[in-house]
């Protein structure tokens, strides 16, 4: 792995005892000066000459690569710092091995700030089998950007002024083209890197059937479309309404065919939770034709749809490899979850209904507590359109 950060990534949690003016003492790589009265970080370049490896071994116990359950353990390669201005290009396989080769810090350079170095750091992980599907975060400790300096100063490392939206791009060469992941952010939650067609698929199959299975409002939902279905035609019709509508705004709105103010995603749960009324009392009810019924289910399938897709885009990147398979999965994931609750429910129905006064009973007391919650959600929701999201 060869990498690239900021130094202050690396040393900025890691200072020393304050003195007595409230001044940090140097972390590893550093020396702390005072200019015009504030303290000042720079690179300890003969500490940095001497042990370059034991910069490299700052990142390699903050930087968490997994293989399954199994966290790989790196051996430090070269390293090397750069000032800023200095650095040369990394995002392409052949320009990451040239940064690398230099010195590690560059001939008639005077030590910097901290605040101006780049460090690029190659780590060895040693595995003897085939990894299609690997995971990465990062443990480094970076300083709540609301407690940055007043004013900001951008020369001190423990300043965190701008860097609530830090950068990270992460490239995998072992495909052709690359695999390419953008993150935001200090990346403490996991990235997976999957570079099976077959292990995202089965990846993003899993996640459709959670997100169902876990959403309350559309598993309600599909509950109440069961309850209302008054044959097992019906219910084909239904569910095939409800799959057509959401596997179509799932993927406009996943590829950013949809408004993308602030008022919008409330509004779309709001119709969600809507649907569940509607679906609720049409269960009661139980007069909805058949031609009706599947264009009912399909103009509500478009809205949980939507709601699908703001899932989906916190999950997968536009430019991920495999990315019509994972979205494909990822509908198919979702139709397994729908699938499941009714196979669950038509099942006991279809027992119940064989005593009619039951069956009424039972359709009251599951369709009217669905009412009662889909009625506070609106509510809940509709109050977040005005309130801008």
């Amino acid at each position: 792995m060869l990498t690239r950060l900021p130094m202050t990534w690396l040393v900025a949690d890691k200072t020393g005892p304050a003195d007595a003016q409230g001044n940090p003492a140097a972390a590893p790589y550093t020396t702390m000066h005072i200019e015009d009265g504030q303290a000042r970080y720079s690179v300890n370049v003969d500490d940095l000459e001497d042990f370059p490896e034991g910069l490299g071994r700052l990142l390699e116990a903050d930087l968490v690569l997994s293989v399954g359950d199994r966290r790989l353990r790196a051996e430090v390669g070269r390293v090397r710092g750069i000032p800023g201005v200095m650095q040369p290009p990394f995002s392409a396989l052949e320009d990451a091995e040239r940064a690398l080769d230099g010195p590690v810090w560059p001939q008639g350079i005077p030590p910097i700030y901290v605040g101006n170095t780049v460090i690029d750091i190659e780590l060895i992980y040693p595995i003897d089998t085939r990894v299609d599907r690997y995971s990465l975060r990062s443990t480094l400790t970076l300083p709540d950007p609301s407690e940055s300096l007043d004013p900001p100063d951008p020369l001190n490392p423990l300043d965190p002024a701008g860097r609530s939206e830090t950068a990270n791009l992460i490239i995998d060469h072992a495909s052709d083209p690359p695999l390419v992941f953008r993150v935001s952010g200090s990346m403490a939650e996991e990235v997976v890197v999957l570079r099976s067609r077959w292990s995202a698929a089965a990846t993003f199959v899993v996640q459709g059937l959670i997100h169902i299975l876990e959403g309350t409002d559309h598993v309600l939902f599909v509950l109440c479309l069961v309850l209302g279905a008054t044959g097992l035609r019906m219910l084909a019709w239904r569910i095939t309404g409800f799959t057509i509508g959401h596997s179509l705004t799932l993927s406009l709105g996943f590829f950013g065919f949809a408004p993308q103010g602030a008022w919008f995603i409330p509004l779309v749960e709001t119709g969600i939770a809507l649907s569940i009324v509607y679906a609720a009392i049409s269960a009661l009810a139980q007069k909805e034709r058949l031609g009706m019924s599947l264009m009912v289910t399909t103009l509500l399938g478009l809205l949980h749809g939507a709601g699908f897709s703001f899932v989906l885009r916190e999950i997968l990147d536009l430019d991920a490899l495999h990315l019509w398979t994972s979205l494909l999965a990822f509908n198919v994931g979702v139709e397994i979850g729908q699938l499941l609750i009714a196979l669950v429910i038509w099942p006991i129905l279809m027992l119940i209904a064989k005593a009619p006064k039951w069956f009424t009973l039972a359709r009251w007391t599951i369709a009217l507590p669905c009412i009662l919650v889909a009625m506070v959600w609106t509510g809940q929701r509709g109050m977040q359109i005005f309130l801008g999201g």
